[in-house]
């Protein structure tokens, strides 16, 4: 990590989320490894706030930003990822770009192909690839078959620019297509949601089927009591659980030599390095550019994920129209 001395860096956007980039991008620059450049937001009174906590420059237009950095984490409303990201992209800066990478389909392919002509990198900011407990797990991940998801959440107290299915559910869509296998294609979508508070869907649950006989089940709530981020799947000769919240991972498997399956249970807690996910995921995306290596989540795989969540929303969309009927 020394040879990223010179590396110039900053945030544009730093709300409820953004904020924390800022935080985790000043600790890195103190350690003298990187230039901590200053934050961006449209909102003078929170951009100086924000600096004055990092000691750090602010700026209000993040324009310009463009000709002092060589890489930025946007952490702006959804609607304004793509036009923000390629203006950089478009000078060869690197992007770490929240979730979801973008509106549309047709911004995020606009994306990809400035980011491939420029040579600056583009990753997509899918957090729970970096929760320890998913760190622990990738490696005793082998075919899964079914997934049980829930991910429950009280209703956020910050701007809803989305509905529950790009805000939180992608997590999880994200998290399925990836241990399932990038190259296996969706077979099939049914989902259903619902607005509850706000005027975008709230609560919804959605059942992926993969062409390899895979299945996901998952429930995604903005207007719970509680927090839940649990994951339960079964793969052959084992039961995994996966809890992003408390940062704990085990596999369930029948010990090879059992003369009967009651006496040969084996439960692996897995060990788990306790690494704030948001940190590993900003310093991996670091090493990356430095390395010239490809970004840990790179723009094709937000862009999959984002199509997903479409062909969610879209099956939920046909649900409506039977349960609201115009």
């Amino acid at each position: 990590m020394e040879t990223i001395r010179n590396l110039k860096t900053a945030v544009v956007g730093v709300g409820s989320l953004g904020r924390h980039h800022a935080r985790i991008h000043a600790e890195i620059a103190k350690s003298g490894k990187t230039k901590f450049v200053g934050v961006c937001d449209s909102n003078q009174a929170t951009a100086q706030e924000i600096a004055c906590e990092n000691n750090c420059n602010y700026f209000t237009d993040w324009k310009d930003l463009i000709d002092k950095v060589d890489v930025v984490s946007i952490a702006t409303p959804t609607e304004t990822h793509a036009e923000i990201a390629c203006a950089f992209l478009e000078k060869g800066v690197h992007i770490l770009v929240e979730k979801p990478i973008a509106r549309t389909l047709a911004e995020a392919d606009n994306m990809v192909k400035i980011a491939e002509r420029s040579g600056a990198k583009l990753m997509v900011g899918q957090l729970e690839r970096f929760n320890p407990a998913m760190v622990a797990l990738r490696p005793h991940v082998t075919k899964p078959l079914y997934f049980e998801i829930h991910r429950v959440s009280p209703f956020p107290n910050r701007s809803l620019d989305v509905d529950v299915v790009l805000d939180v559910m992608i997590h999880d869509l994200d998290a399925v297509q990836w241990l399932v296998g990038e190259d296996v294609k969706v077979s099939a979508i049914h989902a259903v949601g619902i607005p509850v508070i706000s005027h975008k869907v709230d609560a919804a649950n959605a059942r992926i089927e993969f062409e390899n006989g895979a299945v996901a089940n998952i429930t995604a709530s903005r207007i719970g009591t509680e927090k839940i981020r649990k994951t339960r799947f079964y793969q052959t000769n084992s039961y995994v659980v996966l809890d992003y919240a408390t940062k704990f991972a085990s596999v369930t498997s029948l010990a090879p030599n059992a003369i009967h399956p009651l006496l040969g249970i084996s439960v692996n807690r897995l060990e788990i390095v306790d690494i704030e996910p948001l940190r590993a995921e900003i310093e991996a995306f670091f090493d990356a550019i430095l390395e010239d290596k490809q970004s840990p989540v790179t723009a094709h795989d937000g862009r999959r994920a984002l199509a997903l969540a479409l062909g969610v929303l879209e099956k939920i969309d046909g649900h409506a129209a039977k349960v609201f009927p115009k």
